[in-house]
């Protein structure tokens, strides 16, 4: 199960990186370009803060939030017992790390970097390639939760091991 968390953390970072790479070099900052319509269209800024750009002010606070939420999954990816759990958090931990790369590379400073953000949708929020994965991730993790999954996966029943 580590390998697929890992391993589809990895495909969404590099998918993530690869994104904001192209729309640096492809999109102009406050050219929107339309995709479906103007429903879903391509619209390049850099975002100092979370979601909605919540928190602009407060990128530091939200980067050591990222860093503890990244913490958490790393802990619970030693636990993982599940397809759906690796899964959950494969996409989660890709997301997160996508976005914390550019908190700590991008300008204007480690720790408080603006996240490339290029996804406009219905002109309420723009996104990226890791903010998908982190919300995927997150409803997947909403559903498992409520169906009371753990994250080590059903338990194991000895007497039942030879039916």
């Amino acid at each position: 199960m580590t390998t697929v968390l890992l391993g589809l953390a990895l495909v969404v970072l590099v998918i993530d990186q690869g994104t904001k790479v192209w729309a640096l070099n492809s999109l102009t900052p406050g050219e929107k370009v339309d995709l479906i319509g103007s429903f879903i269209s391509l619209n390049l800024i850099r975002n100092p803060g979370a979601a909605f750009s919540i928190g602009d002010g407060a990128t530091w606070i939200l980067t050591i939030v990222s860093l503890a939420i990244l913490g958490w999954v790393l802990v619970a990816a030693r636990k993982v017992g599940t397809m759906a759990w690796a899964v959950a958090l494969g996409l989660l931990l890709g997301g997160a790390v996508g976005n914390l790369g550019d908190r700590f590379f991008r300008e204007p400073g480690p720790g408080r970097g603006h996240v490339v953000d290029f996804i406009d949708y219905f002109g309420w929020f723009i996104g990226n390639v890791a903010d998908i994965a982190i919300v995927v991730g997150a409803g997947i993790i909403m559903v498992l939760a409520h169906r009371g999954t753990p994250v080590s996966g059903p338990p194991h029943h000895p007497e039942h091991a030879h039916d």
